[in-house]
C-alpha cells in the first residue's frame, strides 16, 4: 500500500511515521510542500504522488484562536479537505480524514455516537463539521475518524503541558467538569492503519466508508487526567503538585468548550476488529516513551 500523509510534524503524522514502517510505503508531505492555506498545493501533490490512499493528519488545532481566525479555521479545516477529498478521488485514491468529539455541544449524558446530531458550541468545531462533511461529498472512498483529547511524546499536548508544569509549581487549578476520552496518537496511528488496509483495497460505494470514533476507553475530566500522569510519574520519582479542581467557570477561555465529549467507538472496533486501549495502559506506553527519551 501506497499511503501519503498531508502533515509531518503534527502528533498523529509522527506516530503515523513509528507506527506504520515496515507496514506501508508511506510519504509525508509537510507544511513547506503542502501548505493547506495555499489552494491547489494538496491537489498538486497528491496528483504527483499518486498514493492508494491518503490521511490528512493537518489540521487548524488551536481552539480558542478559532474564535478570532476562523477564516484560517476554516480554510484549513474545511475548504483544504475539500480540496484533498476530491484530489484523492481524482486518483482513485481514498481518504482518511480525521475529525473531532469538539463537533458535539457535550450536552448528552453518555458517549456520543455516530448518528448523534452535531451542534459544535465553538467555530473550531464548526470548522471540523465542515471539513468532515467536504471529506464526505468529495471521495466516495472516505472514512472520518472522530478521536479526542490527543496527546503524544511530541509537539503541543496536555501530558507535557502537565510535565512541566509539575517542575515549576507546587500547585494547579485544573478544570474538573469537562469529561472525555485521552487518546494516545499512537494508538490512533495504529488505528488509521487498520482502516487504511481495508479502505485501500475497497471499491467506491463499500460500506466502510462513513463515520467512525475512534479513542481510548474509558472516561475522566482533565483534572482526573493529570491526577493520573502525576500519579504514575509519580512512582518514577516525578513531581506530583497538588491539583485544585475546578469548574470551567473559574477557569474561563475564549472559545467554550463542551462538558461531555466522550465518544462511542463501538462501530469501529466492529468494523475493524480493533479493540480499543484503556486510557490509562495508553498514558503508561507514553509516558514510558517520554521518560526513555529524556534518559538519552
Amino acid at each position: 500500500m501506497h499511503l501519503l500523509v498531508i502533515g509531518r510534524s503534527g502528533q498523529l503524522a509522527r506516530a503515523l511515521d513509528v507506527r506504520g514502517a515496515g507496514k506501508a510505503r508511506i510519504c509525508f508531505y509537510g507544511r513547506e510542500t503542502v501548505d493547506l492555506m495555499v489552494p491547489g498545493q494538496a491537489a498538486k501533490a497528491i496528483d504527483a504522488a499518486r498514493p492508494d490512499l491518503v490521511i490528512n493528519a493537518a489540521a487548524y488545532t488551536a481552539v480558542d484562536d478559532a474564535e478570532t481566525e476562523s477564516d484560517a479555521a476554516f480554510r484549513i479545516n474545511g475548504e483544504a479537505v475539500g480540496e484533498i477529498a476530491v484530489a484523492a478521488a481524482t486518483v482513485n485514491a481514498a481518504l482518511i480524514h480525521v475529525s473531532t468529539d469538539y463537533v458535539f455541544d457535550g450536552r448528552k449524558a453518555g458517549a456520543y455516537v455516530e448518528t448523534d446530531p452535531v451542534n459544535p458550541v465553538n467555530l473550531y468545531g464548526a470548522s471540523k463539521r465542515a471539513g468532515e462533511l467536504a471529506a464526505l461529498e468529495g471521495n466516495a472512498r472516505t472514512v472520518v475518524l472522530r478521536t479526542s483529547w490527543v496527546y503524544s511524546p511530541w509537539g503541543r499536548n496536555f501530558v507535557l503541558t502537565m510535565l512541566k508544569l509539575a517542575g515549576e509549581r507546587a500547585r494547579l487549578r485544573i478544570v474538573d467538569d469537562q469529561h472525555g476520552k485521552p487518546t494516545s496518537a499512537l494508538d490512533l496511528a495504529d488505528a488509521c492503519l487498520a482502516i487504511g488496509a481495508r479502505l485501500a483495497e475497497a471499491p467506491a460505494g463499500s460500506p466502510l466508508r462513513g463515520l467512525y470514533h475512534y479513542a481510548a476507553s474509558g472516561t475522566c475530566s482533565w483534572a482526573g487526567f493529570a491526577a493520573e500522569i502525576f500519579e504514575q510519574t509519580g512512582r518514577r520519582g516525578g513531581s506530583m503538585p497538588k491539583i485544585e479542581r475546578v469548574g470551567s467557570a473559574d477557569y474561563p477561555s475564549t472559545a467554550p468548550h463542551p462538558a461531555n465529549s466522550a465518544l462511542d467507538c463501538t462501530r469501529f472496533e466492529a468494523t475493524f476488529g480493533v479493540k480499543t486501549v484503556p486510557w490509562r495502559q495508553a498514558l503508561a506506553r507514553v509516558l514510558e516513551m517520554i521518560a526513555e527519551r529524556d534518559s538519552e
